[in-house]
């Protein structure tokens, strides 16, 4: 066991002996990592640290796990322990009740899948429900209330795509970054109307479990206050769709109806937003032009074509 790992153990559960740690899945975010812990006495926990010892994803998550959980009927995991302020910041969280998304979702029939989808889109309706007076980021917070950061919508949209940029392991496409940015400055007016919901911001498979007939929510790190269409679009893509491909139209379907039944319908500005948030969605993939490089099986500069072209055709669709 690493010392990182280990400091973090002592300090949270001094009195536990470990068995085992274990890999918690894949991820592209090198920033935090997440690993299951087993201890001697039989018992399971999953553990976030920050890898750069920046405390505020943690704090952000920490604060919205306790708001969610108090104030919505979207189950999400019960925290342990957490500090922000020692030198790994960490969250440990207990195993949530159910099964990751993917699993079923694997050996599921069409049918059975727009059932699922139904079920997403009527939680991420739930937590979208929870409004504010105004956008911003996430500082912390509790049960009873969310500490923001407050913003235009426009500025808080550019903030996360300065933090995708941070992420990005590739420069190949770095200029889109700005491109993005002054197609979102031209729209400002259209953007700041929007509502000031709740948004998860990571919506993909992974972080999604199923109980009964619910979708609970995981990992919400990077969860702000902004424009539902946003999530809605990013939960779309992440969840059902793939680099190339949008999802299958019984599924989208499928995804506005639970969406729509707990929300009603879309808000105004649903379609003349959305394409800027596609937009910015592909940038996400850009900046990971090498992870996809290496695990996609065509050439490389094939690939790098076809994603210009398709940024391309993305930017000229914002009005």
């Amino acid at each position: 066991m690493e010392e990182q790992i280990a400091s973090v153990l002592e300090r949270a559960f001094p009195e536990r002996d470990v068995a085992e740690v274990k890999p918690s899945g894949p991820s592209w975010n090198d920033q935090n990592r997440t690993v299951g812990i087993d201890f001697a006495d039989g018992k399971t926990i999953y553990l976030k640290l920050s890898n750069d010892g920046d405390s505020s994803r943690i704090a952000c998550e920490r604060a919205v796990i306790d708001y969610v959980g108090a104030n919505c009927s979207v189950s999400v995991p019960t925290v342990l322990a957490s500090d922000t302020d020692g030198e790994v910041p960490y969250l440990a969280t207990a195993p949530v009740s159910g099964s990751n998304l993917i699993h079923p979702w694997s050996d599921a029939s069409i049918t059975q899948r727009a059932t699922l989808a139904r079920w997403v889109g009527k939680s991420l309706a739930s937590v979208h429900s929870l409004r504010f007076k105004n956008h911003g980021h996430i500082v912390g917070g509790n049960g009873d209330s969310l500490e923001l950061e407050t913003g235009p919508w426009t500025d808080v949209l550019i903030d996360t795509i300065g933090h995708m940029r941070t992420l990005a392991s590739s420069d190949r496409f770095d200029h889109y970054f700005d491109d993005v940015v002054s197609a979102v400055e031209t729209n400002r007016e259209l953007l700041d109307d929007a509502s000031a919901a709740l948004l998860h911001g990571d919506l993909a498979q992974p972080n999604c479990f199923v109980t009964e007939d619910k979708i609970g929510f995981l990992d919400w790190e990077i969860a702000h206050v902004g424009d539902p269409v946003r999530d809605i679009y990013r939960a779309q893509n992440l969840q059902f769709g793939s680099l190339r491909a949008d999802a299958p139209e019984e599924i989208v379907s499928a995804f506005y109806d639970g969406y729509r039944e707990r929300a009603g319908e879309f808000q105004q500005g649903f379609q003349t937003r959305r394409p800027i948030y596609a937009a910015v969605r592909f940038l996400a993939h850009l900046g990971v032009y090498d992870k996809w490089a290496d695990f996609l099986d065509e050439p490389r500069e094939e690939l790098a074509d076809w994603m210009e072209t398709e940024m391309e055709r993305r930017l000229d669709e914002i009005t």
